[in-house]
């Protein structure tokens, strides 16, 4: 009886050594592959339930977490795109980017891995001055009981957001049929002709103008002029743009040649 219990336990320390376990029943083993921790298939049922535990409980594990920006990053982007905007107005699209760098305050690595061409950066440029344009004209509605004083207000902050740096902006080459930027657009033009629209209904505003007419002005009295001599120009937007919106009160003090300008007009020039 002492020599079968010995024999017993030498056997299964023989199997803890070389991953050979006996089947109940079959006496026949299957061995595990201590280097690949895969087991060969078992004639049993037994062998295969515990297979497929073991394959179960391997199983690698996924995560959904979708990575997002960092916050340094962020600021980063958006330091490119105001300095962009800053030494856009100041002289013109052709700046040098690493001119654009330098003003951000961040290397040319940086700049060229968030817009990796001129085109890249003048569309989120362009896209950012046409939401913070519309953003405006939203605050102005807020702001303003009196619909004309509500438009006066955001014809000002139009030009201090230098909407009419836009114009050069987009000329060249530059996807202006871009879904981004038509849906901003519409978005613009959709506020502003709101501001127009109750001016006129209240009986602030002259009926012989339309929206094309206020966003005209606006581009021609806030375009920049980039390389003159007198940096001091842009002192005087302000003052002019006043002199325009009184000439849009009611009762008109002239007739105005031509007609209308509407945004049909503009999309088409």
């Amino acid at each position: 009886m002492r020599v079968a219990v010995e024999t017993v336990a030498k056997g299964a320390a023989q199997a803890a050594v070389t991953g050979n376990t006996a089947q109940p029943g079959t006496g026949r083993a299957t061995r595990t592959d201590t280097g690949t921790g895969s087991a060969t298939r078992a004639d049993t049922g037994t062998g295969r339930v515990a297979e497929a535990a073991a394959g179960k409980s391997a199983a690698p594990t996924t995560s959904c977490r979708v990575a997002r920006p960092r916050a340094d990053a962020l600021r980063n982007r958006e330091r490119i795109v105001s300095a962009a905007r800053e030494l856009f107005v100041e002289f013109g699209p052709d700046v040098a980017l690493d001119d654009v760098a330098r003003r951000a305050g961040v290397g040319n690595a940086t700049l060229y891995r968030n817009f990796p061409d001129r085109a890249a950066l003048t569309h989120e440029v362009v896209l950012a001055v046409t939401s913070r344009t519309t953003l405006r004209a939203e605050e102005a509605v807020a702001a303003e009981s009196d619909p004309f004083a509500a438009l006066s207000r955001f014809v000002h902050a139009a030009a201090d957001e230098r909407i009419g740096a836009l114009c050069p902006m987009i000329s060249g080459v530059f996807d202006r049929d871009h879904p981004d930027l038509l849906a901003e657009r519409d978005r613009l033009e959709e506020a502003v002709a709101g501001l127009v629209t109750r001016a006129q209904s209240a009986g602030r505003l002259r009926t012989d103008i339309a929206v094309g007419d206020v966003l005209v002005a606006l581009s021609q009295l806030t375009r920049p002029l980039p390389g003159i001599a007198c940096q001091g120009i842009d002192r005087f937007t302000h003052r002019h743009l006043q002199l325009f919106l009184d000439g849009l009160e009611t009762p008109a003090r002239s007739e105005l040649p031509g007609s209308a300008a509407t945004l049909e007009d503009l999309r088409r020039s």
